[in-house]
């Protein structure tokens, strides 16, 4: 698929080399994390699911059949990187877009160079797009038939699912390759390279740095490669200019350095939901301690306090029910209580409350009973509301028949009329709420239970 590059194979459509040009930095003026970027891929660490024998991205340059594909992954996990190897490895043309500030005429420009480059060159074309989930629909349809034909092998970068932010037609033209966050180990390695690296890195004049400094930076970078390096160059100016002959990397630096965690979080997107399903998962599962810590995350990556509320209210009345009446009370206080205080003290009102939920006992018995009354609502005949149900304001209405044979239950023994049906005709009988037997719903239940055998002695006596 992938045929050797020519002597012309580094030029864009432009007509200008694709990596260097007049405008940029001066090699030890572009960043650390970009100097040491892997160019091979026997120099990548981590996905170990996808290069390595065996694996799809190895053996798909071996075969030089490499699809159009998407990689999806949070940042600073590779996927530049990566399109950038498998254009190089492959022999192909390599034309880099970002959806932030390309168009449409840019994608035709490249489409338009991608035939001359096969036409001329008998070489494929591989497009990057960076952040192609901030294309919009129109924006997608673009790439459809060069994709089809071949014109384009398409690498798409994208933080975001997939499912939701690439159409469809384009995703089924195209694999989906999941890029995971890094572990701890892989940054190790990866700054143990550029430590080491004396024509990239920071090789020549080392800064000194123990292996707890270097743990804690790999940990505070979350799997993100590009995070690391960028703190352990900024550490290493900081180490620099307080001694410039022998610089160390120490404790203070590096929470210098630090500063305040930047956590991966994205309001309007994917961590948001996994984040809130976490949540509610837990307080579900009935663990406090799960359940505080995914509040944690949330709230001190700058999620909207008020939104979390909400959702322990609807957690309350979905999965705690009446199994505790009070949840539904607390959530409601612990947003009340938020309004007041405000941040950052409120955040503790709604630690409080997820601590009760989590505790308490629980119950969908009242959301399933919803469900199927929301059911017999739409899909069956909307009875007219029974006479005896109806209120007799006036004359005619009592001569229609209104509110005959209505029994005020405060005048029957028990309080309850037991024989007086309340549902429509076609659905009586009907029974949509079944207590648990899980907190006060036992209560609740007990009380069903004799309610239904009154009603059955009543209709027996007939």
């Amino acid at each position: 698929m992938f045929p050797d590059l020519s002597e012309n194979s580094d030029k864009g459509f432009s007509g200008q080399p694709l990596s260097e040009s007049s405008d940029e930095p001066s090699n030890r003026d572009r960043p650390l994390a970009d100097r040491i970027r892997p160019r091979t891929l026997d120099d990548v660490v981590g996905q170990d699911h996808l290069i390595g024998p065996g694996k799809f991205i190895t053996e798909a340059l071996k075969e030089k059949k490499l699809p159009s594909v998407i990689f999806w992954g949070p940042p600073g996990v590779g996927k530049t990187t990566l399109a950038r190897i498998i254009a190089g490895e492959s022999g192909a043309h390599f034309v880099a877009l970002s959806a932030v500030l390309a168009g449409v005429k840019d994608v035709k420009r490249v489409i338009e160079e991608a035939r001359y480059q096969r036409k001329a060159f008998q070489r494929p074309t591989v497009l990057f797009v960076d952040e192609i989930h901030r294309f919009n629909k129109a924006q997608q349809d673009a790439f459809l038939p060069h994709v089809e034909d071949g014109t384009i092998t398409l690498i798409g970068a994208t933080t975001e699912n997939p499912s939701f932010e690439i159409i469809a037609p384009l995703l089924s033209r195209c694999r989906v390759l999941v890029l995971n966050p890094l572990t701890e180990e892989a940054i190790l390695a990866i700054l143990d390279r550029a430590l080491k690296d004396r024509e990239q890195g920071l090789g020549t004049h080392p800064p000194a740095v123990g292996e707890a400094e270097l743990k804690l930076l790999a940990r505070f970078a979350d799997g993100d490669a590009r995070t690391a390096l960028n703190l352990l160059e900024v550490a290493d100016r900081l180490a620099r200019r307080q001694n410039p002959e022998r610089p160390t990397i120490d404790r203070e630096i590096l929470q210098t350095a630090l500063q305040h965690r930047s956590l991966l979080y994205d309001k309007a997107g994917e961590e948001h939901y996994n984040l809130i399903s976490a949540l509610h998962k837990s307080l579900r599962n009935s663990d406090p301690d799960a359940a505080l810590y995914w509040l944690g995350r949330m709230l001190e990556a700058g999620e909207d306090p008020l939104y979390v509320a909400r959702r322990m209210v609807r957690f309350a009345s979905e999965d705690v029910g009446l199994a505790d009446p009070r949840a539904l009370t607390i959530a409601m206080s612990a947003m009340e209580a938020f309004h007041f205080i405000g941040l950052p003290e409120g955040k503790l009102a709604l630690a409080q409350a997820a601590v009760y939920l989590a505790l308490a006992p629980k119950s969908n018995a009242l959301y399933r009973a919803y469900g199927e009354v929301v059911g017999d609502v739409q899909e069956t005949r909307n009875e007219p509301v029974p006479l005896h149900l109806r209120n007799a304001p006036t004359r005619l209405m009592k001569d229609l028949g209104y509110a005959a044979g209505y029994r005020y239950a405060h005048d029957e023994e028990n309080g309850v009329a037991a024989d007086m049906p309340c549902l429509p005709p076609g659905l009586e009988g009907r029974r949509y709420y079944r207590p648990t037997d899980r907190g006060w719903e036992r209560a609740a239940r007990e009380r069903l239970d004799q309610l239904t055998k009154m009603k059955s002695r009543t209709r027996s006596q007939k």
